[in-house]
């Protein structure tokens, strides 16, 4: 059966990969910073048109962007069926005024990656391309204040997979206490630095008392702290993003309840 990937396809002509079969297990969006960039080497940013029509697509299509804190919850009751999970890394301060208001008109919520020891700092661990502002204190009570998840993605943004026992447990403890403190809620998610994990690292996250962790490619890691995700760009229109969700789940990389069950 040839499949029509034009954008402008009639409705009757939508190839089969844009529609979402019965029983399918959830998968996870993985974007980090939302705004016009003019220079963008790491291909972390997307524009708030391109987000919207991004999440636009997911809706007409009858499914919901939430926060991983959601995703886990319904995964956990085996209802996971028509939601997705929404995950911007980093915490940069563009999530309030460009991301916030699209998640919202499309009804969507989502989990932010925070840095604790980089509040109203900068991306300084990027040597290339622009410096891009991160959340403050105040910036990430607003967004948990506007229904968002806030979780940790460490406390300063270093491979985990290479820092030292001590290091790590800074990193990861210190981190989910911080933002505890902050936000006045408890803090379930964690998310590995440049996606490196390895076991010694799901140990300490598991230690340090969280729920889940989000990955990129785990490898032969599995469970709910080893938690696969899709990589998100400006350049995934709609008929990319389909064929993208597509070859990420015959590849494996979507993860269902025996995932989050562990």
């Amino acid at each position: 059966m040839p499949v029509d990937l034009r954008p402008n396809a009639p409705h009757g002509a939508e190839p089969f990969l844009l529609r979402r079969p019965p029983n399918t297990p959830a998968w996870v969006a993985m974007y980090h910073s939302v705004e016009n960039a003019s220079e963008d080497p790491y291909r972390i940013t997307v524009s708030p048109q391109r987000l919207d029509a991004q999440l636009r697509w997911l809706r007409r299509r009858g499914l919901r962007g939430v926060s991983m804190r959601e995703l886990m919850e319904a995964c956990a009751r085996g209802e996971q069926r028509n939601l997705v999970g929404l995950t911007f890394d980093d915490g940069y301060r563009d999530f309030v005024e460009q991301a916030l208001p699209v998640l919202r008109r499309h009804d969507c919520t989502a989990t932010v990656f925070v840095l604790p020891g980089r509040l109203d700092g900068d991306n300084a661990w990027d040597p290339l391309g622009p410096r891009k502002p991160l959340l403050g204190a105040d910036g990430i009570r607003h967004v948990a204040e506007s229904g968002m998840e806030i979780a940790s993605h460490g406390l300063t943004h270093v491979d985990l997979t290479l820092a030292d026992d001590q290091l790590l447990r800074r990193e990861v403890d210190d981190s989910r206490a911080k933002l505890s403190e902050l936000t006045g809620a408890e803090v379930r998610g964690f998310c590995y630095p440049y996606g490196h994990v390895d076991e010694r690292v799901v140990a300490a996250v598991r230690d340090a008392g969280y729920r889940y962790a989000c990955a990129i490619d785990p490898g032969a890691l599995r469970g709910p702290l080893a938690l696969p995700r899709v990589h998100i760009g400006q350049g995934d229109t709609p008929p990319r993003l389909a064929l993208k969700v597509w070859t990420n789940r015959l590849r494996g990389r979507a993860f269902d309840r025996a995932a989050v069950t562990g």
